[in-house]
């Protein structure tokens, strides 16, 4: 399931990206079995300003790896970036890693595409993103990572890495109960997290939805950058 979208609105595939969302998976359902604090999607709702101020934080270390100053980091600078913060992977796991969070596939990754990148080593790797977060000088990060990631354990009620259609209305439902437009609300939001439309939501797509709900996504970066349509 899944793959990386691209600017065209089409998803590439490939092994690499399967294997990555593989571990990904697996994570989160042993993440699962701890369970999840959340009690709402409102809860979740609730906690959109304070997610959206830890993530521009990122922004400093965003641009301190963006050595051209292009608004985007290339493959290149991702190495140096994880070289520097010691966040212990192999150049193949960057790759990957690169590969399925560049959605664009343009000029580098951009600043949306950065923040998803993290929060997934966040997820794969805790101790050593832990260990670099002071690196970052991010006091709030790891809060703000454990938060999205049990916001996803909230919504995945079977628990078995992905979020369903079902899934969604239920987690609606429970906030909104007898609410006629509850309905309408949760299919709302599973289709902007669905973005390959099979049905089934991955922690990656769940990430780069909810940096849209936040506020944040690559249109700004092509605001601040005075990019063309």
């Amino acid at each position: 399931m899944g793959g990386a979208l691209t600017r065209s609105g089409s998803f590439r595939q490939g092994a690499p990206i399967a294997k990555l969302e593989e571990k990904m998976v697996g994570a989160m359902r042993k993440r699962a079995s701890v369970g999840s604090s959340m009690k709402s999607f409102n809860s979740i709702i609730m906690k959109f300003p304070k997610i959206d101020g830890s993530l521009r934080k990122c922004k400093t270390i965003f641009e301190e790896f963006d050595q051209d100053s292009n608004g985007a980091i290339d493959p290149e600078e991702l190495k140096h970036c994880f070289h520097k913060l010691e966040i212990s992977c192999t150049e193949d796991e960057i790759h990957d890693l690169f590969e399925a969070c560049d959605i664009n596939e343009d000029i580098g990754m951009r600043f949306n595409e950065f923040i998803v990148l993290l929060c997934l080593v966040y997820l794969l790797q805790h101790p050593t993103v832990m260990e670099a977060k002071s690196r970052m000088d991010l006091g709030g990060i790891e809060s703000t990572f454990e938060t999205l990631v049990d916001a996803f354990v909230f919504l995945d009620k079977n628990k078995d890495g992905y979020v369903s259609k079902n899934e969604m209305v239920y987690a609606i439902n429970e906030t909104t109960s007898g609410e006629r437009s509850s309905g309408r609300i949760a299919m709302k939001r599973f289709e902007e997290m669905d973005w390959d439309k099979n049905g089934m939501v991955s922690f990656k797509e769940f990430l780069f939805a909810f940096t849209r709900w936040v506020g944040i996504d690559d249109n700004e970066d092509e605001d601040e950058d005075g990019s063309n349509n």
